[in-house]
């Protein structure tokens, strides 16, 4: 089902984030640019939704917003029913690079979060090791990340993302850089572990197989400034499905195909609008 973005109401039974009436411009030598606009959106505890949407429409604009790096221009952002002030231990933000400390070993790596919050009891450093042992790590904690795979080095930042037990992951193309195999297997562990947990989680990505495959809800920005020009829910059929087997069920195509007529119609438009705005340059 797909719905307008005006019809986006927010949950009377207090979202876990909500953005309401969120605006914000950025201001700098070259002047003023409006990334996102009139945004209003609540997302459910436990939910997995995706942002999707043109190059430049402020996908990571919103990501950073909810994460509390910056407030909003205009307009509030509310975690768990509270207007967020800042960073907070309830969000994780997993970033599409590791960062791993290249001097740290694995298992010092997946302590840098708690250490950063102050969080490091012993209770915090059984549950990182037993973090480290669901995501296949538990015989690679005395190595360094130089000696582990692209995927692997993910798991490990997942895992130091993991460890303080945030309510909400921010993910901002953390399988991006991964060769086809090792991103489906980490979209199906990803998926199991935040289920397994009870997070609530929002997916910046630019493939929309991904967002069909991993999602509850997929939010279409248009051109910037962004706008939630749509809200697709994701049939329950592929809901019940691990990603990987989700790719397989023939309602993946149909979402896939409708994702894909929505963002080329946002994408067609951005670019007569940039083409238009060129020639009226060169006319002056």
């Amino acid at each position: 089902m797909i719905q307008p973005a005006h019809s986006i109401t927010p949950d009377p039974s207090k979202p876990m984030l909500e953005l309401r009436d969120v605006s914000h411009v950025y201001v700098n030598d070259q002047g003023v640019s409006l990334a996102v606009e009139g945004l209003n959106a609540a997302i459910q505890r436990g939910e997995f939704v995706s942002l999707i949407g043109p190059s430049g429409c402020g996908k990571t604009t919103i990501l950073s917003m909810l994460a509390g790096l910056f407030p909003p221009s205009r307009g509030e952002v509310l975690v768990d029913g509270n207007p967020l002030a800042g960073p907070t231990a309830k969000i994780g933000y997993m970033l599409q690079q590791d960062y791993l400390f290249p001097w740290r070993t694995i298992q010092e790596n997946a302590l840098t979060g708690l250490e950063i919050m102050g969080q490091k009891t012993p209770a915090a450093v059984s549950r990182a090791a037993q973090l480290l042992e669901e995501m296949g790590l538990g015989g690679m904690a005395s190595r360094y990340p130089h000696e582990l795979s692209g995927g692997m080095r993910q798991r490990v930042a997942l895992v130091r993302t993991l460890a303080p037990a945030p309510e909400v992951l921010l993910l901002d193309e953390p399988f991006s850089a991964l060769d086809m195999h090792i991103k489906l297997q980490l979209e199906d562990l990803v998926q199991e572990t935040l289920q397994r947990l009870g997070k609530t989680a929002v997916l910046v990505t630019h493939d929309l197989g991904e967002a069909a495959a991993m999602s509850d809800r997929i939010f279409l920005l248009g051109r910037r400034p962004g706008r939630i020009r749509y809200v697709f829910d994701v049939p329950p059929e592929l809901r019940a499905l691990a990603p990987t087997a989700a790719r397989r069920h023939p309602r993946y195509q149909q979402l896939f195909d409708t994702l894909w007529e929505h963002l080329d119609s946002e994408v067609i438009e951005q670019t007569a609008e940039e083409a238009e705005r060129s020639r009226e340059g060169e006319a002056e």
